[in-house]
């Protein structure tokens, strides 16, 4: 039985854009992310949160590949809405 319900739930959760690296740098610049360097095809952008610091590598791509969209997701700490809007 909670097989079955993880697979009705996953259509419940929205699919993600295609978005470019400079769109998600740009979403996660409203977010309180600064850009703090680029080198070669990758920005890099950081977050100071309290005693920590995020630090986030993100492709500066037409097209970021989902896998590397989930994993900038998970690392900003960020809503996964904030990125479907």
């Amino acid at each position: 039985m909670a097989k079955f319900m993880s697979r009705n739930l996953r259509f419940l959760v929205p699919k993600l854009p295609v978005l470019s690296g400079e769109d998600v740098c740009r979403i996660l610049g409203c977010h309180g992310f600064t850009e703090v360097r680029r080198r070669g095809s990758h920005i890099v952008m950081q977050k100071k949160t309290g005693t920590s610091t995020i630090t986030i590598p993100v492709p500066d791509h037409k097209e970021l590949r989902i896998g590397t969209f989930q994993s900038i997701i998970r690392q900003s700490e960020l809503s996964r809405d904030i990125f479907t809007r």
